[in-house]
């Protein structure tokens, strides 16, 4: 049982997520599991570029005929905003401002929904409208391995965040969940990047 002291902005210590020892061990743990994460991805995109120019057979389609740059952008600057709303979530975590963070925690929710929404209608144009299944071509399989595996994190990330919106919407700010929120939000930023190089190595290099 954690016995939560009071505070106010005045007295909120100025790096919460860092101010106890069992917040520390979760911030150095965090950044161990991104380093395996980061592995795991690494491997991902290397297999995504020993295989996209694997397809069955001449005229097949390929990269070029299936990526559409400005929906891949819109979906870039969805996501790199969300990015931007967590930080301004974790500004007002630092300043003990709980509603302020937690509307802006809600704005990143929404638009992370908006780009699986967009991303789900990406895969179904593929798949239902292209004929482009993950068992079409090596190519096909490495491609939704790599962007499906990034938006399974996105899905977790989201779930990561309404699960502490919700569990602490009467608790407030304390000691005891303010790292919680910070490695959330640090996850959600690991996420952006990822997903910066797939825009880069899938979408622009595609159209190449």
């Amino acid at each position: 049982m954690h016995v939560e002291e009071q505070f106010t902005p005045k007295t909120w210590p100025e790096a919460p997520e860092k101010a106890t020892l069992e917040g520390k061990n979760k911030f150095l743990g965090f950044w161990f599991f991104l380093g395996g994460e980061t592995v795991l991805f690494a491997s991902f995109f290397a297999t995504y570029l020993a295989l996209k120019d694997k397809v069955p057979k001449q005229g097949d389609l390929v990269s070029t005929d299936l990526f559409e740059l400005p929906l891949a952008f819109i979906m870039t600057m969805v996501l790199l905003t969300s990015s931007i709303t967590s930080v301004y979530a974790m500004y007002h975590m630092k300043n003990y401002h709980f509603k302020k963070m937690q509307a802006w925690l809600l704005i990143t929710v929404l638009l992370g929904l908006t780009f699986l929404g967009f991303e789900i209608y990406e895969f179904y144009h593929y798949t239902h409208g292209l004929g482009f299944g993950y068992t079409h071509s090596a190519f096909s399989s490495a491609f939704y391995t790599l962007v499906g595996f990034h938006g399974g994190h996105v899905v977790f990330g989201l779930s990561w965040i309404i699960a502490l919106m919700v569990r602490n919407s009467k608790r407030g700010l304390s000691l005891y969940n303010a790292p919680k929120f910070y490695v959330a939000s640090l996850y959600w930023h690991f996420i952006d990047v990822v997903w910066v190089f797939i825009f880069t190595v899938v979408y622009l290099m595609g159209m190449v």
